[in-house]
């Protein structure tokens, strides 16, 4: 039986649901397999839109419009007892799992003791230690400082602010497809307008877009790649101009774009050489998400500042900038900050999140998800003349739709293959500048059954672009 309850009182649901809204059993204890009970979205869903609907100001859009009651390894149930698989991790937050136990322990213990102090106010242990964590986690052995802040657009305009003071400069290179926030500032980073833009400027100044290295698209090797940008740089904007040179080590929204090899090193070179500061915006890849506990380790690069956040502490909101104790000491007193910045309930979720990733081998993990899965996609490739490219590292993959008679990107397919894919019960994401890419983030703490599963309702619904 349904109980339709009031605005304020806590929502019930089927009691012979997997789990309920009031009192739900979420974490790894979840049953791990898909169970379809209903359509999607249920009866009891469509009663939370309609409220939904009335309370939430409509920019905030869903990809799939279930209410979640309860998640935990590579599942999310709903209000009417639909368990789903997760293939997006909350577009790559929850990755060592939903309700992580050394992350539920952590909060428990933390929220226990106090919620909050500011640590602008009264400082804790607790934002000490993840610096401390992430001060021997992130590339490079040299001395290394680090402030806490709340979301990746946080870090991302907080790693410009300390280029800047520090270079005493002010142009931001970044490149075509970047994602790097929703913040005035980081809107002007971000390069997709519709919809994260349009209509909301005028922008921060100071930012400069050059072409990336997109293998798919480009044909060009890391090294060119990295020239052509270089020489953009040089005739455009002067090299003695540029504060920093900000990219992701892969491309998050953007379309998970893999840069060829040699790409990422010239530039971080080419930054040391000219004065300017290298930042890798590890917001999507970081902590273990693509085979390596950052992604700039795949080519053996160190940069100047990272940005993280996502991933770091097991879905509580926690963002970082780290880098070069001489670049992230320019920042006066006073300078970084903010009321909730290293809120301690976020911290004692990093450190359960990070315990988690190094104790559960999840770096190996990561790989060992790709290795299972990459075959399985560059197989439907062969078969399906949509299937353009197939990429990406560990569990971060992608697979760009485009139209077989003229090679274009096709939104409208990669639309159809995510609907069908919801249909029966499997999250899977859309990115990319034209909106053609379908991105797999599975939470590594996924079974290889449900992943396997995952993926084959994946690859039959690419399979009916063919038919």
């Amino acid at each position: 039986m349904t109980t339709t309850a009031g605005p304020a009182t806590p929502v019930t649901t089927d009691p012979t649901a997997t789990a309920t809204r009031a009192g739900a059993v979420g974490g790894p204890g979840l049953p791990q397999r898909r169970h379809l009970v209903t359509e999607l979205p249920g009866p009891r869903s469509r009663e939370l839109s309609a409220r939904r609907d009335a309370a939430v100001a409509r920019g905030v859009t869903s990809t799939l419009p279930v209410f979640v009651a309860a998640a935990g390894g590579g599942v999310l149930v709903d209000v009417d007892g639909n368990a789903l698989i997760d293939l997006g991790s909350g577009i790559a937050v929850t990755t060592v799992g939903n309700s992580a136990p050394r992350v539920v322990d952590n909060v428990i213990a933390q929220v226990q003791a106090f919620t909050h102090t500011c640590f602008m106010i009264t400082p804790y242990e607790g934002y000490v230690a993840v610096c401390e964590q992430l001060a021997r986690l992130t590339p490079g052995d040299h001395a290394k400082r680090s402030a806490l802040f709340n979301s990746g657009a946080e870090a991302v305009e907080n790693a410009v602010k300390i280029a800047r003071i520090h270079t005493h400069r002010q142009a931001v290179v970044v490149f075509e497809h970047a994602y790097h926030g929703r913040t005035n500032l980081t809107m002007a980073l971000t390069a997709k307008n519709h919809p994260y833009k349009n209509g909301f400027g005028p922008f921060a100044p100071e930012i400069y877009r050059v072409p990336p290295s997109y293998p798919f698209r480009d044909g060009l090797t890391g090294p060119e790649a990295a020239a052509r940008a270089v020489a953009l740089i040089e005739s455009q904007i002067g090299a003695a101009n540029v504060a920093a040179v900000l990219i992701e080590p892969i491309q998050g929204e953007g379309g998970f774009v893999v840069p060829a090899p040699g790409f990422l090193p010239a530039l971080a070179d080419w930054s040391r050489a000219s004065g300017a500061v290298f930042v890798a915006d590890e917001v999507q890849t970081g902590f273990a998400r693509t085979g390596a506990m950052f992604a700039c380790e795949h080519e053996g690069v160190v940069p100047d500042l990272v940005a993280t956040a996502k991933g770091i502490a097991g879905g509580l909101p926690l963002s970082a900038v780290t880098g070069r104790a001489e670049i992230m000491e320019s920042a006066h007193p006073g300078g970084l900050g903010g009321t909730y910045g290293g809120n301690p309930l976020a911290c004692a979720a990093a450190l359960g999140a990070i315990e988690t990733i190094e104790r559960d081998g999840l770096v190996d993990r990561a790989r060992a998800i790709g290795e299972r899965v990459l075959p399985r996609l560059r197989a439907v490739a062969t078969r399906v003349p949509a299937v353009g490219d197939v990429r990406g590292r560990g569990a971060m993959l992608a697979v760009e739709i485009v139209d077989p008679a003229t090679g274009r990107p096709d939104a409208a397919a990669t639309g159809r293959v995510a609907r069908r894919c919801h249909e029966q019960g499997v999250v899977v994401l859309t990115c990319g500048t034209d909106g053609n890419v379908l991105r797999l983030l599975p939470p590594l703490a996924i079974g290889d059954d449900l992943l396997d599963e995952g993926v084959t309702v994946l690859l039959e619904a690419l399979e009916a672009l063919a038919r």
